[in-house]
């Protein structure tokens, strides 16, 4: 019976010959068929993902080199264009949409030989918290099914909870990665923005946007950002420069870090007292471990969320406003109508309520007379964040936060308050905004029986310092075993 660890002892496994590439396949699409209640897929590419296994295993039978994920198999969040497949973010507005091109990252992954399964159901634009707000119909935390598993990648982020795919990718605008992987009790990582090209991904808000990693461990994503990071031609905000690994340091010699967690944060009135106290224990435990650990003060705790919205729903009113129905995707069926009607019409039926409303705000926030009362002032907070961030980490190594203030909730629970799911990104939207990495570590079960995590964060481009205490934090720490969907 094939089964799944590690990448690292998965390739091992394909060199001894103990399993296949085609066995890895059809495991995956059996588990997915067991799955299919979760709703955790949009497309499934089951005959092409098993040609491509066996063309793998052929070629490592007849001794040819073989890439760096080799036979690794993986899903895409459905805002990442794979070439000749379809793509449509979750909404109706693109309906029978097909990429036309490769999204950088998977023409990446691609040239490691990884074999993409299929695409990964989402909140639609990657818009929610919840993964509710889907074309397609909701996601099911496959921890309980009476649950949400966050979003807005929550189709990424159950597939490699339930062991529907080895790691997926999706992304991240405001904590769209971190939040899921805490809610599935999985790792989710957010590289520092520009790390990652974004060409290829649908644009939610261009300044925060950055695809992102699920995996079952630390090392399982450092090798995937070891490949899909790096410069781009087609992306300006590209980081340029030597491209790093990342993998191969994981398990140089732990360091004593310097720790800081805002103690605004974890006194904060939304914070479950459990989820307070168990992270409070773990910095205890580092502190008596060596390392230093300071509680500091943020006084801009409370400006983050509104900043946020301001302007990502900005950089939305404009980025969405391509999906016209003219050239592709959904048009309105009522075709005697002059052109402003028949934009309003089509828009109106092809976008999901919650992407109206964020639109809405975008535009309301960019008008005439209101342009410097908010988008503005949302950009001279910006500032501020980022300039504290420089300072903070000029004493400190990481900081430490929750992931999300509770864990996984019941479905349908904030549905009808959009200002309650908003703040509940208070802890992840501080990393966008300021472009750095981010990462949910999973350590913890909640007396529910819910898995919830760490958040930590480091310096811009430090993924390396991220990934290492990532790694020794795993090893030291975890209480929290994945659950698996069927036998």
């Amino acid at each position: 019976m094939f089964t799944f660890h590690s990448i690292q002892d998965y390739q091992q496994a394909l060199a001894e010959g103990v399993c296949s590439c085609e066995d890895a396949v059809k495991h995956y699409l059996s588990r997915i068929e067991a799955g299919k209640h979760l709703n955790a897929y949009t497309q499934v590419y089951d005959d092409e993902a098993l040609e491509r296994a066996r063309q793998l295993d052929k070629k490592r039978r007849a001794g040819e080199k073989t890439g760096a994920l080799h036979g690794v198999v993986i899903g895409l969040k459905d805002v990442i264009a794979y070439k000749d497949h379809p793509l449509t973010a979750a909404s109706r507005i693109l309906t029978n949409y097909t990429s036309v091109y490769n999204a950088t990252a998977v023409e990446k992954l691609l040239r490691e030989e990884v074999i993409i399964i299929g695409h990964l159901n989402c909140d639609e634009f990657a818009m929610g918290s919840t993964n509710e707000n889907s074309a397609y119909g909701k996601v099911l935390n496959a921890r309980d099914e009476s649950r949400v598993p966050g979003g807005s990648s929550g189709g990424s982020a159950v597939a490699v909870q339930a062991g529907l795919c080895m790691a997926s990718l999706g992304s991240d605008t405001g904590g769209s990665v971190r939040q899921p992987a805490d809610f599935c009790g999985v790792v989710g990582l957010k590289p520092t923005y520009g790390r990652v090209s974004r060409y290829g991904l649908i644009a939610y808000a261009s300044s925060f946007d950055q695809i992102g990693i699920f995996g079952q461990n630390v090392p399982d994503v450092a090798r995937i950002l070891d490949v899909i990071s790096g410069e781009d031609d087609f992306d300006s905000t590209a980081a340029s420069g030597k491209k790093e690994a990342f993998s191969p340091l994981l398990d140089q010699p732990a360091k004593k870090y310097r720790i800081a967690y805002f103690k605004e944060a974890l006194d904060h009135p939304s914070l479950d007292p459990e989820i307070r106290s168990a992270l409070l224990d773990c910095l205890d435990s580092l502190r008596k471990d060596g390392h230093t650990v300071n509680a500091i003060d943020f006084e801009l705790l409370d400006y983050i969320v509104p900043a946020y919205y301001v302007l990502t729903t900005a950089e939305a009113s404009s980025n969405l406003a391509r999906f016209d129905g003219v050239k592709y995707g959904y048009r309105t069926h009522d075709t005697d109508l002059e052109l402003t009607e028949f934009y309003k019409r089509t828009r109106s039926e092809g976008f999901g309520k919650e992407v109206q409303r964020r639109i809405l705000l975008g535009t309301f926030v960019l008008s005439a007379g209101y342009y410097d009362a908010y988008f503005t002032k949302a950009q001279q907070v910006r500032k501020r964040l980022v300039d504290r961030t420089d300072l903070i980490f000029n004493d400190f190594d990481i900081i430490v936060l929750p992931t999300a203030p509770t864990t996984a909730f019941a479905i349908g629970e904030k549905m009808d308050d959009p200002i309650a799911m908003y703040l509940a990104d208070i802890y992840t939207v501080y990393a966008n905004l300021v472009g750095i990495p981010g990462i949910s570590i999973p350590l913890f079960t909640h007396t529910n029986g819910m898995p919830f995590g760490m958040q930590a964060m480091t310096s811009r481009f430090k993924e390396v310092s991220l990934l290492q205490f990532s790694h020794l934090m795993i090893q030291q720490f975890k209480s929290y075993e994945n659950p698996t969907l069927c036998d």
